[in-house]
């Protein structure tokens, strides 16, 4: 499923430039005059493999020019570099497609993108016989697109007839040797070539195809070799766009390559592929809705290459849920038990590196179609990123407001280091009561704390808020009522205000507390620190259990958080159980070692969570 942010922002501008009706649809191949000059497509696809397709996308047409950088590659893989660049040059030309430019002493064609270079490109592919020759250029169209090709034998036939300059062009590069086989079989291929059919999700593929090194990112079949794939891109951004390449570079700044039936495509290495068609033409031959499609998406995205502040790569560090993994909240075992079985509705989401729109793009894919769209809660975490630009926090804010329509909540948490992110949330969301919601959290365990709250409260609210009997303690577990009669007479009722001490670091251990009502910090520091605090236990624990045990001093402030009403056990009272109950002190140490070993055990699963990372990075 699509990413909406992305997706949404496809179809404004197909609803924007759907009314451009600037340009002319090519007629001086007489076929390409019949196409409907309203057909327009855009296409999106990752290095991953993903296409996001708006219009008339699956709507054929022949791939004109757009084919020349291919066969080019295909002449580069056959032949190597030495011998390409002793037929066909790469520097630019400045002249129209369809231009005689030749070097002065060489007769070699300038550059592979205009016709003569082409054509000269056509003839260098290692084949037999013409027929193996076309043969062997559909194969390769194959291996980008992932599908059989076809040529429009309507289109070839309107192209050979009319086609006079081009057997001109090829019969003068026979003079000088560039060709030396049958230059008008040569050219027949190259009008073969050109009137391969396509459409514009073949364009995005293969565009992603060599943004990818080469490889097709959805069959994962090589199309071209990697050491080839910087020629073939470097020619398509010098004279991709024939006499408007130096525009075009300068101001969408990505290798491109246009044909006069409508088609462009556009590659960011590494990133993505992008492919539009619309048949209306300028003067120069490119698609007059291609260009200002390829010219927004590079700005709102900011995909030109020349200013890549951010390095491409995965943005996801690590998905869990809130049954994988708990806040550092002690909790009573049933309500663990419910985490468990509940918590897979909160989910959590740890972001990594620098955040553009490639980086970004796979993670709201997965949010917005996968494991977010049945959350409740969604925890996006920014420990781990190190920067992020405009466009990655405008998409997560567009991505939080779709969740947010949908009934789900969404925090950002450590984003302290990026004030980039809320300027951009707030740049995008205004005054929207979200922004205060996105970013009510400084901390992942502080948000996770917070959902586990309200998923437990819509399962047992009465409890969550109080306990009234002593047998749901662990430290109860397996006591007769005779037993339980024997501790309740040893608890002491305690309560406490907000922000009141129950215990001080360093102080001798007294006693351990039951919690009956409300909830206590654990944390180091002085006062109410959240950047000190360690855990916080809830209705149903104990705390204060492990310097009760061993007489240690205290490690750790316990602070109230709210109104609390706590159980007091003395250590001098449990002591004397050892003579006149040993039976029930045996079973109150074992009660409380269980729940020291529960803890642990609770600390060593978030770590096998944690220890994801890890194994993902081979570490």
């Amino acid at each position: 499923m699509p990413a909406a942010p992305i997706e949404r922002f496809l179809r404004s501008l197909h609803a924007k430039y759907a009314g451009l009706h600037d340009g002319v649809v090519a007629t001086y191949i007489p076929e390409l005059a019949k196409a409907d000059p309203d057909w327009f497509g855009i296409c999106v696809a990752t290095v991953d493999g993903f296409v996001y397709a708006v219009g008339d996308v699956d709507q054929e047409f022949t791939i004109q020019s757009i084919s020349k950088p291919f066969v080019y590659g295909l002449v580069l893989d056959d032949r190597g570099t030495e011998y390409a660049l002793s037929k066909v040059g790469v520097e630019p030309s400045g002249d129209a497609f369809n231009a005689i430019s030749l070097h002065k002493s060489t007769g070699r064609p300038l550059n592979p993108m205009i016709n003569a270079g082409a054509i000269a490109t056509t003839g260098q592919v290692v084949a037999d016989t013409p027929a193996e020759r076309s043969r062997r250029i559909l194969e390769m169209f194959a291996k980008y697109t992932g599908r059989p090709m076809r040529i429009d034998e309507a289109v070839y036939q309107s192209e050979s007839l009319t086609g006079h300059r081009n057997r001109a062009i090829g019969h003068l590069l026979r003079n000088f040797d560039v060709l030396t086989g049958d230059p008008t079989a040569d050219v027949d291929v190259y009008f073969q070539q050109c009137s391969l059919l396509v459409h514009c999700r073949d364009l995005a593929l293969m565009a992603a195809t060599l943004a990818n090194q080469g490889i097709n990112p959805m069959t994962g079949e090589r199309a071209i070799r990697d050491e080839h794939v910087e020629s073939v891109l470097s020619v398509m951004a010098s004279c991709g766009m024939y006499d408007s390449s130096g525009g075009w570079i300068y101001n969408v700044g990505m290798p491109a390559k246009s044909g006069v039936a409508g088609g462009v495509l556009a590659v960011l290495p590494g990133q993505l592929g992008i492919g539009v068609f619309s048949p209306r033409l300028d003067e120069q031959g490119n698609s007059v809705r291609a260009l200002e499609v390829c010219r927004e998406l590079s700005r709102h995205w900011a995909l030109h290459q020349f200013n890549p502040p951010y390095c491409p790569q995965t943005g996801r560090r690590l998905v869990y849920t809130g049954a994988d993994r708990n806040s550092s909240r002690m909790r009573h075992p049933a309500d663990y038990a419910r985490l468990e079985r509940l918590g897979r509705v909160i989910v959590v989401v740890e972001l990594q590196g620098n955040l553009a729109f490639a980086s970004i793009e796979p993670i709201l894919r997965q949010l917005d179609g996968g494991s977010a769209i049945e959350a409740r809660s969604l925890i996006l975490d920014f420990h781990h990123v190190s920067g992020i630009n405009d466009v990655a926090g405008r998409l997560l804010a567009e991505l939080a407001g779709d969740l947010r329509r949908r009934g789900t909540n969404v925090s950002f948490t450590h984003s302290q280091r990026l004030p980039g992110l809320r300027d951009a949330v707030e740049s995008h969301l205004g005054n929207d009561p979200l922004v205060a919601g996105l970013f009510r959290f400084t901390s992942t365990d502080a948000a996770l704390e917070w959902c586990e709250d309200e998923l437990l409260k819509g399962v047992e609210p009465d409890r969550f808020l109080r306990i009234q009997d002593l047998r749901e303690f662990e430290l109860t577990t397996d006591l007769t009522e005779e037993e339980l009669d024997i501790v309740a007479a040893l608890l002491v009722p305690r309560r406490f205000a907000d922000g009141e001490y129950l215990m001080r670091r360093g102080e001798a251990a007294g006693s351990l507390f039951l919690i009956f009502k409300g909830i206590v910090a654990v944390q180091l520091g002085t006062g109410r620190n959240a950047e000190q605090r360690l855990a916080s236990c809830s209705t149903g624990t104990m705390v204060g259990e492990m310097a009760f045990l061993d007489g240690k001093e205290r490690s750790a402030d316990v602070v109230a958080e709210g109104d609390v009403e706590c159980g007091e056990l003395a250590v001098r009272g449990f002591g004397r159980l050892e003579q006149s109950a040993p039976g029930l002190y045996a079973k109150l140490l074992r009660n409380i070692a269980l729940a020291l070993a529960a803890k642990l055990r609770k600390a060593n699963r978030a770590a096998l969570v944690l220890g994801a990372v890890r194994d993902q990075d081979g570490a």
